[in-house]
């Protein structure tokens, strides 16, 4: 039995799709804190069951019976840790052979803030008795589709990254890679660092929604205060707004940069292209 925690969400999501392409429905259990929202896959034949992380009861029972485990890190930042020690723990008191769990690219050197929980859940894994698969997965392509919004409303792109390159890469990139490993798990536990085929910098991003829309679109480069702030002023929350700029200053040290190519390795196929993904980002935006 394959299971995926954090079905209901994009990346879960989509591996479960992916694993239905090859795998049999019944072999796949689909982990939620809200199984209603996704009645469809249990319709197609998933195994649909009820995992909360903050519900350390709804765990165990879960993961029972359960082979291979993806583990998708929580998206409640500040809350991670535990929530993932008690996902850990319901794997061990069950018996769960591999777990695969999507930590962050160059966790070993980033300076974000972003990274201290994914350190402290790899610490954790690190006394697993079973295979431990580390999907170090970097920035998404569709973390950038906002700046394709903006940049239609104002002309530019805004960001604190300087010059630094971001191997981003699209999610169902990541979602190919780790459900390559589910289907074909390896002998012993390893580490991958996941990026995308080819970086760029904010201000080639901004070159590439010019080249596509025929308008001239500007790199405006910040202090990471001063980007938060315009952050808030778009309407993210204080919080969020600080590590969203946090992690786009690590970016200008090279948090976000990797010349690895086990991501397409994984996956099977090259990376989504910054081209594509903004071609598909402007016809999302209309």
């Amino acid at each position: 039995m394959i299971a995926v925690t954090g079905a209901s969400g994009a990346l879960g999501r989509l591996v479960i799709e992916r694993l239905l392409g090859t795998e049999a429905p019944s072999s796949i259990r689909a982990l939620a804190r809200s199984p209603e929202k996704i009645a469809d896959l249990a319709a197609r034949g998933v195994e649909v069951v009820e995992a909360d992380y903050d519900r350390p009861e709804t765990l165990t029972p879960a993961l029972t019976g359960v082979d291979r485990l993806l583990l998708v890190s929580s998206s409640e930042v500040g809350k991670r840790a535990p929530q993932h020690r008690a996902v850990i723990k319901a794997a061990r008191a069950a018996g769960v052979g591999l777990i695969a769990y999507t930590s962050i690219l160059n966790i070993d050197s980033s300076p974000m803030i972003l990274a201290e929980e994914h350190r402290e859940t790899e610490a954790m894994l690190a006394g697993y008795p079973g295979t431990v698969v580390l999907l170090r997965n970097g920035w998404y392509l569709e973390n950038y589709f906002g700046d394709v919004a903006a940049a239609l409303a104002h002309g530019a792109v805004a960001g604190t990254s300087g010059e630094g390159r971001i191997s981003a890469a699209a999610r169902s990139d990541y979602a190919d890679a780790a459900a390559a490993v589910l289907r074909d798990p390896p002998a012993t536990s390893t580490t991958h660092e996941l990026a995308g085929d080819t970086g760029f910098t904010r201000a080639e991003l901004a070159a590439e929604i010019g080249r596509q829309t025929g308008r001239e679109i500007a790199f405006a480069n910040m202090g990471e205060a001063e980007f938060a702030a315009l952050l808030v002023k778009a309407g993210l929350p204080e919080g969020f707004a600080a590590v969203v700029a946090d992690a786009d200053a690590a970016a200008g040290k090279g948090a976000l940069y990797s010349d690895s190519t086990a991501l397409s390795t994984l996956a099977g196929h090259p990376t989504k292209t910054l081209e594509a993904a903004v071609r598909e980002a402007l016809a999302a935006a209309g």
